[in-house]
């Protein structure tokens, strides 16, 4: 099963477009857990158990591992992840961008090392910086599109012969770099007039979408904006709001974050409910 199946395997499954992302930050974790030399692999294994049946995907960012010298302890959660929850894809959020054999080697260092289901990308170098990674049939390219980050306008909203930048990605992404079916966007939750815009030019293309919870992204207006007609097609992230709801239950406190905000996802989901995004 490659990528977007397993995607869309979870999406069914647990009626979930919810994906909980794994940002650890030591100095947020429960006391009882300093004692340990794996502290982060085991908070974030913690919050794994706690909420993999109310998701579609877990993202963890490789830099909040890598500032820690906790790579090893990212490859044991990513194994830990497929062993204990074969079901849930894993995304590692590495934003690489290179080309040549460079590319070739964040490629291996991400499906082959990290063993992740998929890696999100800048795609600003152009599709030879893409191609390595579909040498991993098997896999998902998720490319940053259009951000949640205020500054990503700089870029991303420059015209670009008659449209913006990141509709350019999008129509890039959807007519060319995707011909094996491996592709995603990034689109952050507080733009989502975007978000619509780049559903527009993508069709049923997965979205990634950062920025609801502590980023204060609108549930309803993500959902509303880049739903399917199917009522999927997104992975919605939260990652602080989730990992630190309550500091010293993390597990407890994930667990209500994530059903509570699954459930907010949820109640938008039909298409019943008419999108008043423009």
């Amino acid at each position: 099963m490659n990528f977007v199946e397993a995607l869309g395997a979870a999406w069914k499954k647990n009626d979930s477009l919810l994906c909980v992302g794994l940002d650890p930050d030591p100095e947020k974790f429960p006391a009882r857990l300093a004692k340990y030399p794996d502290a982060i692999f085991r908070f974030c294994a913690e919050i794994v158990d706690a909420t993999a049946d109310l998701v579609c995907a877990f993202k963890p960012q490789i830099a909040h591992f890598a500032a820690h010298r906790a790579e090893t302890q990212l490859e044991d959660l990513i194994a830990y992840i497929h062993r204990n929850h074969p079901d849930i894809p894993v995304i590692l959020d590495a934003k690489r961008g290179d080309i040549g054999s460079t590319a070739e080697r964040y490629a291996a260092e991400a499906f082959l090392r990290y063993a992740a289901d998929a890696v999100t990308l800048n795609p600003y170098l152009g599709g030879d910086s893409i191609r390595p990674y579909l040498a991993y049939p098997d896999k998902g390219l998720i490319l940053l599109c259009r951000t949640s980050n205020p500054g990503g306008a700089d870029l991303q909203l420059l015209d670009v012969g008659g449209m913006k930048l990141f509709e350019a990605v999008a129509r890039l992404t959807a007519a060319e770099w995707n011909a094996t079916g491996q592709c995603a966007l990034v689109v952050g939750a507080t733009y989502p007039a975007e978000i619509k815009r780049v559903r527009e030019i993508v069709g049923d293309l997965p979205l990634l979408v950062p920025g609801v919870g502590a980023q204060g992204g609108d549930i309803r207006a993500t959902v509303c904006a880049g739903r399917t007609s199917s009522g999927t097609g997104l992975i919605i992230n939260s990652s602080r709001a989730i990992l630190y709801a309550d500091r010293e239950n993390p597990a407890e406190g994930a667990r209500r974050a994530a059903c509570q905000t699954r459930s907010e996802i949820n109640r938008y989901r039909s298409s019943g409910i008419r999108n008043q995004i423009s």
